[in-house]
């Protein structure tokens, strides 16, 4: 129709259309590398994705009812945040017409009065960890946190003792130099990040999305992030890379 405009997919939609595409290439019988390239993902995430379909069948991956806490704004709580938030930042007294969670914050709070900010505790990270156990189900995962006391609380070891999926590290009391994920967001802000201004979260998502997937093909990159921390690594090169003996 003359004059519509198509809203653009927020970020699950747009995972729930590329894992559907995927669905349709597995049934094609397109490799895990095409698909891959297809879609816009890493080759790990098809795999992972054609496992699930492969035991559950497609409805598995489809996007489920959102699992968690109730929102603490009705829906007219969230329709008068909605037209707060574009009239613009300088409408609400801001001297650059630029939005941070920071002001959205206060913005919230002036239209809806204030709310309790929660902050993450054993409770609440233990739910996030239960839906990275459904993500990723099936594999091993090993996470790097560090002493925030919510992580090694007397509840969230407990727990993790009953996780044979999972494997905690323990970074020091404070050691950016020592964790490579500094260098890789360092190399995302400083290429697909920078100055990025975009109209919808998805677009920040989908950029950074496609800076992982740089570095993921220049093989020797996330290598040199670790080797960059000093740290002793095992082995010590990629098995892709090893010289022939």
């Amino acid at each position: 129709m003359a004059g519509s405009s198509v809203p653009p997919l927020s970020r699950p939609q747009l995972a729930e259309a590329r894992r559907v595409r995927a669905v349709e290439l597995f049934e094609e019988g397109a490799s895990n590398a095409e698909i891959a390239r297809a879609v816009g993902v890493c080759s790990e995430s098809v795999r992972r994705w054609r496992r699930v379909w492969e035991e559950e069948g497609a409805s598995a991956l489809r996007r489920r009812a959102a699992t968690g806490r109730p929102p603490k704004l009705d829906v007219d709580q969230v329709e008068t945040v909605r037209a707060a938030l574009e009239r613009g930042a300088r409408a609400h007294g801001f001297e650059a017409d630029l939005w941070t969670l920071e002001r959205v914050g206060v913005v919230v709070d002036r239209v809806t009065g204030p709310l309790v900010r929660e902050t993450y505790d054993t409770p609440a990270l233990i739910e996030v960890l239960e839906q990275v156990k459904v993500f990723y189900r099936g594999e091993q995962v090993v996470l790097v946190w560090d002493r925030l006391s919510a992580h090694w609380s007397r509840a969230m070891r407990a727990w993790v003792a009953e996780q044979d999926w999972l494997t905690l590290e323990r970074l020091p009391a404070y050691a950016p130099e020592l964790n490579p994920v500094e260098l890789l967001w360092s190399s995302l802000k400083k290429r697909e990040l920078a100055n990025l201004a975009g109209d919808h979260l998805a677009d920040v998502a989908d950029a950074t999305e496609q800076g992982i997937h740089r570095i993921n093909r220049i093989q020797q990159l996330p290598w040199s992030f670790l080797a960059h921390t000093g740290l002793t690594i095992h082995p010590p090169h990629p098995p892709n890379l090893r010289k022939a003996q």
